[in-house]
C-alpha cells in the first residue's frame, strides 16, 4: 500500500465538444507567454524596446517548436520510422516529444532573424531571455507529469511518483513508485533562474555572458536528471545521447562566456540602440538622454566601461 507519494493526473486531455484541450500543449503555451512577457520587461530595463520581444517571438517560437520536434524525431526515430513506426505521428506534438536542444538551436536562429531585421544586437536580448527561458522550461516539464512520461527509475522515497498501469514500463509491478524527474528539473530550472537574476544584478557582465550562464547552468542539471530516466533512448559509449548533447552545450556555454568577455560589449543598449518611448515634457528629455531606466542604466554603463578598460 502506498503511504506517501506523488499521484499522477488521471487524465491529460479534456474535450470541449469535439475539440480536445490537452494539458501538455496548454502548459507549453503558458510557459511561452510567461517567458515572452518577462523577457520584454528585462529587455526594457536594458534600454530596449519591449515590443521587439513580441516580434522575436513570432519568429523564434514556431521555428523553435519545429527544431524541438525534429531533435526528438531524429534522436528517437523508432516510433516514427521503426518496424511499427508511423511517420504521421511526427506532427502530433501534443502527444509529447519535444527536444529542448533542438528548440533552443532553431529558436535562436529565429530570434537572430528577427533581431537582425530590427537592426539591433542579439546579445542584450539573449541576456534578457536567459532566466525566462529556464522558467518556461520549468513550467513545460509539468506536461510530462500529465502525460506520465520521462520519469526516472524506481524509488521508495516519499516523493516517489505514481504511474498508472497503462503507462507502466514493462518489467515493473503495479504500484511501483518512480523518481519524478519532471519535478527535479522544474526545481533545478527555477533555482538556476533565480541565481542568474541575482548574478545579473550583482555583477557586471558583457553582452552574451548572461545567456552563456544559461548554457552552463541548464546542462549541469539536465545531465544528472537525464541519467535517472528509464525511457528508451539511444546511447553512445553507454551514455544517453541527451547527456552527450548536454555536455557539448555546457562546453559551448563556457566558450561563449569567455569569448563574450573578451569582446567586452555592453549588455545594456547604448546611444541610438536605446528605445525612446513617445513621452512629452521633462520625462521625454530624461528618457531620450538616459534610456528607460535612465539613472540606474547610465550608472551601470559607466561601471561597465570602466571595467572594460
Amino acid at each position: 500500500m502506498i503511504s506517501a507519494s506523488i499521484p499522477s493526473p488521471s487524465q491529460g486531455v479534456w474535450y470541449i465538444g469535439p475539440l480536445p484541450l490537452r494539458a501538455y500543449g496548454l502548459i507549453i503555451v503558458i510557459g511561452m507567454f510567461i517567458a515572452v512577457y518577462w523577457t520584454s520587461k528585462r529587455y526594457a530595463q536594458r534600454g530596449g524596446d519591449p515590443e521587439l520581444m513580441y516580434d522575436v517571438a513570432l519568429w523564434a517560437i514556431p521555428i523553435g517548436i519545429i527544431g524541438a520536434r525534429l531533435y526528438h524525431v531524429f534522436t528517437s526515430p523508432e516510433a516514427y520510422f521503426g518496424p511499427n513506426g508511423d511517420p504521421a505521428r511526427i506532427i502530433q506534438i501534443w502527444e509529447g516529444g519535444l527536444g529542448i536542444w533542438g528548440g533552443v538551436a532553431l529558436g535562436a536562429v529565429g530570434a537572430w532573424i528577427a533581431v537582425k531585421r530590427s537592426g539591433k544586437r542579439l546579445g542584450p536580448l539573449a541576456d534578457s531571455l536567459a532566466p525566462a527561458l529556464l522558467v518556461a522550461q520549468a513550467i513545460g516539464r509539468w506536461g510530462n507529469w500529465f502525460n506520465q512520461e520521462l520519469f526516472g527509475g524506481p524509488t521508495t522515497l516519499p516523493w516517489g511518483l505514481q504511474i498508472d498501469d497503462a503507462h507502466l514500463p514493462d518489467g515493473f509491478a503495479s504500484g511501483t513508485l518512480f523518481h519524478p524527474t519532471f519535478l527535479y528539473e522544474c526545481l533545478w530550472n527555477l533555482t538556476m533562474a533565480a541565481i542568474i537574476v541575482w548574478c545579473d544584478r550583482r555583477f557586471r557582465f558583457a553582452s552574451g555572458q548572461v545567456f552563456a550562464l544559461y548554457l552552463i547552468a541548464y546542462p549541469l542539471g539536465r545531465s544528472w536528471i537525464e541519467m535517472m530516466r528509464i525511457d528508451t533512448a539511444h546511447t553512445f559509449f553507454g551514455v544517453r545521447l541527451n547527456v552527450w548533447t548536454s555536455l557539448a552545450i555546457f562546453a559551448l556555454g563556457l566558450v561563449v562566456y569567455f569569448v563574450a568577455g573578451r569582446l567586452g560589449r555592453s549588455t545594456i543598449l547604448q546611444g541610438d540602440e536605446r528605445f525612446v518611448p513617445a513621452e512629452s515634457g521633462e520625462n521625454a528629455s530624461k528618457i531620450a538622454e538616459h534610456g528607460n531606466d535612465h539613472l540606474e542604466i547610465e550608472s551601470q554603463d559607466k561601471s561597465f566601461d570602466a571595467q572594460s578598460r
